[in-house]
Order: structure tokens, then C-alpha cells, then sequence
């Protein structure tokens, strides 16, 4: 028997062929969990075509709306199977296809397969588990002989996003068979009109498409504490405040300046109207309060201006027992903002990582954001400056592929940014930036911080607007997400101070849902049949990858593995395949190996995925090149290739391997690449030995870090000898590398990881960088330390400029003003917080970085370097 719902509870009564009538709801929700204001009775439409949904406006009639079942409805018929330990009940009548069961658990809800359950392909609690998430009483099962099918006691009904009432907690349907074996506690009504077995669903609403704007749910439940019941607070004692005397004070989120005059008790807002002077600094004069700022006076028991047009707010104040409460102000502003509809749009996008400053022209931002931290929907990082929130977010794009977004003030505060937003520009990681503004009424006159941000901004950011009072504040939010992630570039929002608080009225946040297609784009034919017929005939083919095949290096590396042929790598791709994979090839360029030169000398084809030609790589034009890349503006971007390839270059390596001929030219280079391999590193290990009594060569330190970082460990470097050395000597397994590609900024490397730690993909994130780079930024330290963040820096330090000495020297200049005045930065990462370790002779490397690698929150390891021997 299933079981029957408890007296008492709210009603469900089906108006013929109109809405659901609701008697007795306490407990209404929209899909986010929040309360909908309702009635003893209320109306929820089920046509689907409600101007005012939830709630029903009467279009049902307009629209000839039934509520008739459907003859072509899935049959009502309970189905047992039974297990070894349960035996799960099934009916697919009232099914209304949530996928919690196919999705959540797979080896028992085998979609495509007969029988479709397997009550033996997990154990009793998964199975348990999951039928308590089904929503529309379809599942349930047998204990103790008895069917389960009741598991929430309190009353409610929730509108599901873009589907349909998920109703729980026993609320009576009246006069409705709910079908065999069906739960009467928890069930699902259809809300999209397009059901064929009304009143339940039956998904129809994902197959017509059926979308509802939840804005004004959305928008009440935000400012639903905008007009609660007045609430009276102790302030303090009676005797506390003295005759004649102002005390600012803060109640609730407000200020309040008290005054005690002729022994009555006064209290008025804080804030002065005129500029924001802070009124609880104020003195008494001539019976008012003046303003500390701008001599602006205020009436105490009115807060009328005198001799002013402006008006402060008077609050309530009373004394009872010797004590003194106010009456606690209502919000100043709306709890619904322009700044929380973009704030929860960025949400909505994905966007969960914010880094940046909090200052005085975008807090209205960052109360949105605050918000959305407090749900646990964002992560805020409070930076020491805004240069490094925007190298973190171009840390995080690098790791993730996805957008996080960086904050600041108008003016300074927003100036910052530009290094590190043109980092991510040229490296193609999108990025989201956030700049307060000065507010619209003293915009280009030339206010304090007011600079032209639109201008400003427009050589770095794909997309870029301002936020101005008739904007659509979730389809600019919206905008600025799709461009970062389409563009792969950096999407600007310009927020006045002033909007930032406006009232958002009944907007809603926008959705990413519909607005981003795959892009896993498949190359013409044509060109596929090109490229083979080249493989084909090759006798030593190379393939090079860029950073831009970092998603597809699966797919290559099958098709190295059956051309037998190796793979060398861009610095910026350094690790996309390990340099101990037997046809790793490691890295061509400046910063590379004679490994990788060697056999770019002597192939005669180069198959290039995701590569940009840049100089520093020095891809040899004058070979017969195939370049595959997804970005058509790539391909032949520097000079013309033999066989450009437009695709996606997972797909097309993919097709590439799975259509080579069985007769092709190609011969096995294994051996050769081994023996390439062994030749270097005898020279590495040569080079590792030296010591001439001026600090740790890069060879050896190089060696020992790679000994000791975990195989699938993030490493973030810097600019300068330290990344050189790092190209050349650090061999890779399976570890991900960083760094400032086509922009090369000095500074980049631990901002950077930041980032990456922030990018939680469970690795570790170790940092590189010189003394030069550490310096610009090392306050941040403190900031890896206020989060907890395991990150491990290794520092360099020759006390010089080393990259710029070398090429004095190389150029045949005098060698000027490289030197660096250091700290000790071992002990300045312990005063932070952190670990600090300093290493000056070779044989403490190992230790050290085990050391470092293993301590909880952010370390550390300075080590004294020769900047000779790089």
C-alpha cells in the first residue's frame, strides 16, 4: 500500500481544464530554494503560458488549454525487480524523466538496456539514495515487505527551473488516481501544459522547450527583508552618553550619530547626503549636527538640512530601564541591485573565483558579491594589488579554460589591471574585468579618479561597456562571459558608482543555457585527404604542438604513436606530453633543447597543432608543414603552410590517425629520439657539477625540483634566466606549465598561481620565478597566506637581473644597473606566515624542496644562484 499523506496538510484541487488551486501552502520555493510569497489560497498555472508564472493570469482560456490525458501516455503498470539485497519498484506512468536515476547511477538505471534496472549493480544505501532523489514518486522499494515511498515530513512545493512543480511533504491531490504502486508524499505536476498525462509529467517540457523567467520570484525573495517588522536594539547604557556629546555607531549594516542635547536623546543617519561625510564625527552647533567634511548642519529631532537642501534620516531612540535601543533602520539600499543581477549572472555563467580590491567606487559590487560568497556560489581573493588579480585570472584561465574575474576601483585601482588583462589577451585566456567607476553625473569633467575607462580599456578587451541606469544588467554580465569564453579573450564592465545601487526592479539574472555551442568543429574532407596524402609519403615526419593543443594531446599522441614519430612541444606547451614518454621530444625554441632541434633539422614533414610560429619558437618555415588549429586567423598566420587545417584538434588528430594508409613512408625514430635523449643528458649532468663558488648552477637545481614535484604537479614560471633554465633543464612528466607566453611580463609567475591554486583541481601548484619577478609582487605572499593556499615557490636569487646582465654582456655593453638589493626572502616568507627555506649549497636542494612540498599553506625556497651558470 502506499502511503497516504497526514491530515492537516495543504490541498492541491484541479480547476478544469485551468490552473492548480492551492489551499493551506506554507512552504512555496522557486528552483534556488527561495521563498515565494503566498496566500491561504493561491492559483498556479499549468498551461504553460502564464504572463505572471508561477501564478496563473487566466490564458488558459485564451489558449483552449485541457487538462485531458493523453491515449499515447507511457501505461500505468507497476514493475518489480528484485535484487539480492533490495528490490526496487518501478512505475514509468508517472515517470517525469529528471535523470537523477540514469545520471546519478548508471550501473542499476541502464538507460537503452532490458531489463533497464539492475537491482544487483550497486549496493542497498547507493540504491536507497538515489530513489529518495526521484522526484515524482516513479521509484521506490521494498523493506521489510513494505513499499517505501514517503521520505520528507514538512509540506512544500518547489518550481523547478524551466520544468515542472516538484511537490513533497504529503500536500493532498484531490480527486486524482495517482497510478500503481505511485507515492501520494512526493510527486511532480506538470507546468509547461504539454504533458500527456496530466497532471503529472511526463517531460514534455524539455522535449517543446518550455522556459520560464524566474525574474520576479527571484527579485521578491531578494528584497523580501526590505519591509520587515520594526526590531528595537540595545545601543548601550543610558549614562553613556554624555550631554553635548556625538557617538557614531553601527546598527545593523547602518551608522548612526547619537547625541545627547538638553538631556533628550537624538540619533540620525551617519552618512551626510551632500558627500558621504561621516556625521558621527560631527560637533553640535547651534542645536544641529554639523557634518565634519563640508560644514553641512542637520536638525536633530527632523534631520531636515539647515540652510541646505538635503535631509538625513531621523531614527527612533528609547530609554527603558536604563537602557538605550533604537529602532533598527530599514536597509538603505535595495537588496536587489543592478550589482546583484550581474553578480548572480557571473554565477549563473560559471564564474566562481573573484580576485581583486574592495574600495570606495565599487562597493556596491561588492556587497553583490558577498552575497554570492555568503551562498557559496563564489570564492573573493582580497589581493595586495590589482596588477596581480589580473595576472591570477589569467592563471585560472590558463588551468581551467573558463573565465574568473577581477575587481577594482575607477581610476589607479582599474589602471592596474592592464598588464596582466594584456597578458590574457595575447595568450588567448579569457578573463573578466570588473572597474568601478566615478559616478555618471561627473564623468568627464574631470573628477577625482574619473579617467576614460571605455578608452582606456579598448585596445585590451574584446568586449567592453559601461552599465548606465537604462542598461539590461544580465545581458551585459551575459555578454561579457560568452566573449571571454568564444573570444577567448577579456570582457570588460564599466559600473558606475551610482548604478551599482540602483534598483533592479523585476530583472532576473541571465542563464548560460542554449548560448554556447559545442565546438568540437570536424576539418573538411578535403583537407583531411590533403594532409594524409603528405603523412603518407614522409619519411621522418615531427609533430610540433602549441599551448592551443593542450585539449587534444590524447588524440596526438595516438597519432605520434602510430607514425612512430616525435613530438616537440612550443615552450608554452612545455609538458602536454612528458619527457618521458618515449617519443617526447621536449622543447624547440630559445628556451629548448638540442633534442628537439635535432630532429626539427631533420624531418622532412611537420604536422603543427595549436602552434603560433612564434620567433622565439622558431619553427623552420622552408619544411612542407601541415598546421592544424581551430582559430582560422592561426593558420599560415606569419607565412604560408603547404596544408592548412581548419578543426578542432582532438577531432581531427583523431581522424587523422584513423585514416592513415597501411603503406606509408614513415620510418620508426624511437631508437634514434632514445639516443638523442641519453646524449643530453650526459651534458645535463655535466653541466649539473659545476660550481665555481658564486652560488647553485640551474642545472643541478633544476634536476633536484624535478625529482621532487609531484608528476601531475601546476608549475607557474616567470620571466627571465630562471625560465630559460627551467626550459631547458626541467624535465616534465605529467605536470601542467604557466607562464607569460607572447606578453613575457616580468612578475607573472606567482600571481599566477593564485590562480591556479584557485582553479581547485586537486594538483600541486608550485611557482618559479628570479628575484627580479618575486619582487614585484611579493606582497602576495601575504595573500597566500590570509587564504591558506599550498603553494610552493621557488626563488631564485643571484641579487641581479640575470637575463638583462647576459645581454649587456652578449651585446657587448657595459653591465648597468641590474644589480638587486634583496631581502632575505626565506625569512620574509616566515614574518608573512609562511614557510621560508634558504638553500646555499646544492646538496640541501633535495631536502629543502621535500621540505617546502610538504608544509601546509604557502613556502618558500630561496635559493642563493650563480647567474653565470644558467
Amino acid at each position: 500500500m502506499a502511503e497516504k499523506p497526514a491530515p492537516g496538510r495543504p490541498t492541491i484541487a484541479l480547476e478544469k481544464d485551468g490552473p492548480l488551486k492551492v489551499t493551506g501552502l506554507q512552504t512555496f520555493l522557486n528552483s534556488r530554494g527561495e521563498t515565494i510569497a503566498t496566500k491561504k489560497t493561491v492559483f498556479l498555472c499549468r498551461c504553460g503560458a502564464s504572463k505572471n508564472k508561477p501564478f496563473c493570469d487566466g490564458t488558459h482560456s485564451d489558449i483552449g488549454f485541457t487538462d485531458e490525458k493523453s491515449a499515447a501516455r507511457q501505461p500505468d503498470k507497476l514493475e518489480t525487480y528484485e535484487g539480492g539485497e533490495i528490490t526496487i519498484l518501478d512505475n514509468r506512468g508517472v515517470c517525469s524523466h529528471a535523470g537523477y536515476c540514469t545520471s546519478g547511477l548508471p550501473a542499476v538505471w541502464r538507460a537503452a538496456v532490458e531489463p533497464w534496472i539492475d537491482p544487483d549493480g550497486a549496493g542497498k544505501a547507493e540504491i536507497v539514495e538515489t530513489i529518495r532523489k526521484c522526484p515524482s514518486g516513479a521509484l521506490s522499494y521494498l523493506e521489510d515487505g513494505q513499499a517505501r515511498t514517503a521520505f520528507q515530513e514538512s509540506a512544500e512545493i518547489q518550481v523547478s527551473r524551466d520544468g515542472p512543480y516538484y511537490v513533497r511533504g504529503g500536500v493532498e491531490l484531490e480527486g486524482v488516481d495517482f497510478g500503481e504502486g505511485a507515492s501520494r508524499e512526493h510527486y511532480v505536476l506538470c507546468r509547461c501544459g504539454a504533458s500527456r498525462n496530466k497532471p503529472f509529467c511526463d517531460g514534455s517540457h524539455w522535449y517543446t522547450g518550455f522556459h520560464d523567467d524566474e525574474a520576479l520570484t527571484i527579485s521578491k525573495a531578494a528584497k523580501a527583508q526590505e519591509a520587515g517588522e520594526e526590531t528595537w536594539v540595545a545601543i548601550g547604557k543610558a549614562e553613556d552618553f554624555a550631554e553635548g556629546q556625538v557617538r557614531a555607531l553601527s546598527v545593523g549594516e547602518r551608522q548612526a550619530a547619537v547625541v545627547r542635547l538638553d538631556g533628550q536623546l537624538h540619533a540620525l543617519d551617519g552618512r551626510c547626503p551632500h558627500q558621504g561625510g561621516p556625521l558621527g564625527e560631527g560637533n553640535l552647533c547651534e542645536g544641529a549636527l554639523r557634518c565634519p567634511w563640508h560644514g553641512y548642519d542637520f536638525d536633530l529631532k527632523t534631520g531636515k538640512g539647515r540652510g541646505n537642501e538635503h535631509r538625513v534620516e531621523a531614527f527612533k531612540l528609547r530609554e527603558e530601564g536604563g537602557q538605550v535601543e533604537i529602532a533598527l533602520p530599514k536597509p538603505k539600499r535595495s537588496e536587489w541591485t543592478v550589482s546583484h543581477v550581474l553578480a548572480e549572472t557571473l554565477v549563473e555563467w560559471g564564474v566562481d573565483s573573484v580576485f581583486g580590491m574592495v574600495g570606495h567606487s565599487n562597493l556596491g559590487m561588492a556587497e553583490a558579491l558577498r552575497v554570492q560568497e555568503g551562498r557559496g556560489k563564489l570564492r573573493f581573493f582580497g589581493i595586495r594589488h590589482e596588477g596581480a588579480a589580473a595576472f591570477a585570472c589569467s592563471g585560472y584561465a590558463k588551468v581551467t579554460g573558463r573565465p574568473a574575474a577581477c575587481l577594482s576601483i575607477a581610476g589607479p585601482g582599474a589602471t592596474n589591471l592592464l598588464t596582466g588583462l594584456w597578458d590574457a589577451k595575447v595568450d588567448r585566456a579569457p578573463v573578466i574585468a570588473l572597474t568601478g567607476q566615478v559616478q555618471t553625473q561627473v564623468m568627464g569633467p574631470g573628477a577625482f579618479q574619473d579617467i576614460d575607462l571605455a578608452s582606456a580599456f579598448e585596445a585590451v578587451a574584446r568586449f567592453s561597456q559601461t552599465v548606465l541606469p537604462g542598461s539590461d544588467p544580465a545581458e551585459l554580465a551575459s555578454l561579457a562571459v560568452k566573449n571571454a569564453l568564444v573570444e577567448r579573450d577579456v570582457a570588460h564592465l564599466i559600473l558606475p558608482d551610482e548604478v551599482q545601487v540602483l534598483d533592479a526592479g523585476k530583472a532576473g539574472p541571465g542563464r548560460a543555457e542554449g548560448r554556447l555551442a559545442p565546438t568540437a568543429i570536424t576539418p573538411p574532407k578535403q583537407s583531411l585527404d590533403y594532409a594524409l596524402y603528405r603523412i603518407a609519403r614522409a619519411e621522418r615526419p615531427l609533430i610540433i604542438v602549441g599551448y592551443g593543443a593542450r585539449e587534444g594531446m590524447a588524440e596526438v599522441t595516438a597519432l605520434a604513436e602510430a607514425l612512430n614519430c616525435p613530438v616537440i612541444t612550443t615552450f608554452k606547451a612545455k609538458g602536454q606530453i612528458g619527457d618521458d614518454h618515449p617519443l617526447g621530444g621536449g622543447v624547440l625554441g630559445r628556451s629548448g633543447t638540442p633534442v628537439a632541434s635535432w630532429f626539427m633539422n631533420e624531418s622532412d614533414l611537420l604536422i603543427v597543432f595549436g602552434a603560433s610560429f612564434s620567433h622565439h619558437t622558431g619553427i623552420e618555415p622552408r619544411k612542407p608543414t601541415i598546421q592544424v588549429d581551430f582559430d582560422r586567423m592561426a593558420l599560415g598566420k606569419f607565412h604560408g603552410v603547404d596544408e592548412p587545417v581548419w578543426g578542432d584538434i582532438g577531432v581531427t588528430a583523431a581522424l587523422l590517425r584513423d585514416g592513415l594508409p597501411k603503406d606509408r613512408a614513415c620510418n620508426d625514430q624511437r631508437a634514434e629520439l632514445a639516443a638523442r635523449w641519453r646524449s643530453w643528458r650526459a651534458e645535463k649532468e655535466a653541466r649539473a657539477a659545476k660550481d665555481d663558488g658564486k652560488g647553485i648552477n640551474s642545472a643541478i637545481l633544476f634536476q633536484r625540483l624535478a625529482e621532487a614535484v609531484p608528476a601531475d604537479a601546476i608549475l607557474s614560471v616567470d620571466v627571465g634566466n630562471n625560465t630559460y633554465s627551467f626550459g631547458r633543464y626541467f624535465e616534465c612528466r605529467a605536470q601542467s606549465v604557466l607562464m607569460s607566453g607572447y606578453l613575457g611580463s616580468i612578475g607573472f609567475g606567482f600571481p599566477a598561481a593564485l590562480g591556479a591554486w584557485a582553479a581547485n583541481t586537486g594538483r600541486k601548484v608550485v611557482s618559479i620565478s628570479g628575484d627580479g619577478g618575486f619582487g614585484q609582487y611579493l606582497a602576495e605572499f601575504t595573500t597566500a597566506v590570509k587564504y591558506g593556499m599550498d603553494i610552493t615557490h621557488v626563488l631564485l636569487n643571484n641579487a641581479e637581473l640575470g637575463k638583462i646582465s647576459k645581454e649587456q654582456r652578449d651585446g657587448e655593453w657595459k653591465v648597468w644597473q641590474t644589480s638587486l638589493h634583496n631581502p632575505g626572502f626565506a625569512d620574509y616568507a616566515t614574518l608573512c606566515g609562511g614557510t621560508g627555506i634558504r638553500v646555499e649549497r646544492a646538496e640541501q636542494l633535495a631536502e629543502a624542496f621535500q621540505t617546502a612540498l610538504a608544509a601546509e599553506g604557502p613556502a618558500l625556497v630561496e635559493v642563493m644562484t650563480d647567474p653565470l651558470l644558467t
